[in-house]
């Protein structure tokens, strides 16, 4: 009996000194995995404790003095609470960070940091838009120009997927895609495999310069987006693909997709942004592939240098001018974003190369009215810089608000060699030069104002005030 006295004494005090850590201590699990292992053993842990007090009281035994019988309940009590707490993270999980993750916008990354299930968010911008001065056919107008819904679910902690639903324009103007419509944006499947290579299949986001893939209006100075990324770069642009995502170290990322080609019966005078497929039946006679790198040196913190290229054939098995052309379409675009305290500047470049521009142009003259024929730029480039700077810190110490001028300057031109045999268009060709104001009273929703001041080498083209807002969730 005193050796059972012994036993019951000893693996009592072993389990008090095992509980001597706070139940705050106990860590958050990573991954699903770990959480149910750290659920088990706790529950074990308590199980037997509760073993041992029953079994010391049926036997009218004390496996420690009464005041550690009273400390190894409370323990017990605590314990049970934290394991309850970590049943509940798999239910109702934090609140997530608004921070980018493998090449998307902070609102559609928070699928990244579910522990398991269904993530919800989205974001939504609206615009006043006031022309000035060569108004041309342009107009005064009101528009919510887009609200989006993002929908991921992680089915496993290797596999999740993700998707962007948009409405623009606030209806679809029965079937008028100028009123409005109804697009997917994105939606594909994430294969988690290793840190240097992941497989991502579906309809991907081309990763090409800042917005293409990162779009969400508290992230990008103005109410419109860069007219280089609009024209040059064509926005949104996504394609049916697969390819491979990840970090070849940890200041390198990567991204590269083989995709459906472009369609070149899309092109026009404006460049090569209706020739996208966007998932919509897109042809695929002809495949494109597009890679991009990413550098943050850890040693020069906030500044990331990068760059991306597409090429593919975008004849598509298609008749121009009585022959089927390859139409090699080549885009390749460079950039740098520095962030430093409250400065931001951003600066991107991008060219262009269309071959066969001279069998489009020359089809769509065969093919159109004169005043509709449509000269395909032979090569097209566009480069912008902009600077910010959040100036509230100086005037109210450790502010969550921001307010930040900020000044843009871009150059395009969707013409900027014509094919052979063909006249330039020197109304293509602009300038614009920009400036406004940004504030956020939380880092979920801003207030915009710019005005541009627009210019054409050729041809009028209006100048605009524009006033909105724009959130994420």
């Amino acid at each position: 009996m005193i050796d059972r006295k012994i036993l019951l004494r000893g693996s009592a005090l072993a389990v008090l000194a095992a509980l001597n850590t706070p139940a705050e201590a106990l860590q958050k699990p990573q991954t699903m995995e770990e959480m149910w292992k750290i659920i088990e053993a706790q529950q074990k842990q308590i199980d037997e404790m509760k073993t041992l007090m029953a079994d010391a009281t049926k036997k009218q035994e004390s496996p420690a003095p009464q005041g550690n019988v009273k400390t190894l309940e409370r323990k017990t009590d605590i314990l049970s609470q934290e394991v309850e707490k970590l049943r509940t993270n798999l239910v109702i999980p934090e609140e997530p960070k608004y921070k980018s993750a493998y090449g998307l916008g902070p609102a559609a990354s928070k699928v990244y940091q579910v522990g398991k299930g269904l993530s919800i968010g989205g974001y939504g911008e609206a615009i006043y838009q006031a022309n000035v001065g060569e108004k041309g056919d342009n107009k005064d107008n009101a528009d919510l120009e887009r609200m989006v819904l993002y929908a991921g679910y992680k089915f496993t902690d290797r596999i999740l997927f993700n998707s962007e639903l948009e409405f623009e324009h606030a209806t679809t103007g029965e079937g008028d895609e100028e009123k409005g419509e109804v697009s997917v944006e994105f939606a594909a499947l994430d294969f988690f495999l290793h840190k240097m290579a992941n497989v991502r299949a579906g309809l991907v986001l081309m990763p090409m310069g800042f917005i293409n893939q990162i779009h969400e209006p508290p992230f990008f100075f103005g109410n419109h987006r860069p007219e280089v990324e609009q024209r040059i770069i064509p926005s949104t642009w996504r394609e049916v693909g697969l390819g491979l995502f990840g970090q070849l170290t940890d200041d390198l990322a990567y991204t590269a997709y083989a995709v459906n080609g472009l369609d070149a019966s899309g092109f026009s005078s404006d460049g090569i942004r209706e020739g996208r497929g966007g998932g919509s039946q897109a042809k695929a006679e002809n495949f494109g592939f597009v890679g991009r790198f990413d550098y943050t040196p850890k040693a020069v913190p906030g500044v990331m240098v990068g760059g991306s290229a597409y090429f593919g054939k975008s004849g598509q098995n298609q008749t121009f001018a009585g022959q089927h052309p390859d139409v090699f379409t080549q885009l390749y675009e460079g950039h740098l974003q520095w962030k430093y305290r409250g400065f931001e500047f951003r600066t991107l470049g991008s060219w262009g190369h269309v071959g066969d521009a001279d069998l489009l142009s020359l089809d769509s003259r065969l093919n159109q009215t004169p005043e509709n024929a449509q000269i395909i730029g032979a090569e097209s480039f566009g480069w912008y810089a902009e600077a910010g700077y959040d100036v509230l810190p100086w005037l109210f110490k450790d502010t969550t608000q921001y307010l930040a001028p900020f000044v843009r300057y871009e150059r395009l031109d969707t013409i900027a060699k014509a094919p052979n045999g063909f006249p330039d268009d020197p109304t293509k060709d602009w300038q614009i030069y920009q400036a406004g104001i940004q504030y956020k009273p939380i880092p979920n929703v801003v207030i915009k104002a710019d005005y541009r001041n627009r210019v054409a080498k050729q041809g009028p083209l209006s100048d605009d005030f524009n006033l909105g807002f724009g959130f994420i969730f």
